[in-house]
């Protein structure tokens, strides 16, 4: 059978696409001051993966490109103890954890990384020229390949467009 790699790697010179992993980047949360109304900013430092489509970035249709912070397993392991259990882990696998969603491990030379998880219930809007910025500051990069790639994105479009139903159809018994 033959193998599909989850990763590749890529210069830092090249466009930012959807896929592309970048460690270490500052990102403003909003925290809402109640003495005065007005919002003020607290910078946190995540490790992102891009969430935007690549042909919007590539032809220039967003400001604010979308991104979701990736978590190594063994850290989301640590706060969670369902996730920690094997059928955690397999749930975690199959996509039956709400809000999350599984990446292989890397095994590139020189960037191996553990399993990584994606945290859709935090996604950030982040500048275009900061992650492009940001991105080339890398000789090599990371960045997630088809059909990995996509069945990440349909991951996130399920988990942003989920309805819930005033009444479900009731449990076999």
């Amino acid at each position: 059978m033959k193998s599909f790699p989850w990763y590749c790697l890529i210069d830092g010179s090249e466009p930012l696409s959807q896929g592309d992993i970048l460690y270490s980047c500052e990102i403003v949360n909003p925290i809402l001051d109640r003495d005065d109304n007005k919002i003020k900013g607290e910078i946190s430092i995540y490790d992102i993966i891009v969430m935007s489509q690549s042909c919007d970035l590539e032809n220039k249709k967003v400001d604010l490109v979308l991104v979701c912070p990736i978590f190594p397993l063994s850290d989301v392991e640590a706060k969670d103890s369902y996730i920690k259990s094997t059928k955690g882990k397999n749930d975690l696998r199959r996509g039956n954890i709400f809000g999350y969603h599984l990446l292989n491990k890397c095994v590139i030379k020189k960037h191996e990384c553990d399993y990584l998880v994606v945290d859709f219930h935090n996604v950030f809007g982040m500048p275009i020229d900061y992650l492009i910025s940001k991105a080339e500051t890398y000789k090599k990069r990371l960045r997630l390949l088809p059909p990995y790639r996509e069945r990440f994105s349909q991951a996130f479009a399920s988990f942003f467009m989920r309805v819930g139903l005033p009444e479900d159809i009731p449990t076999f018994k």
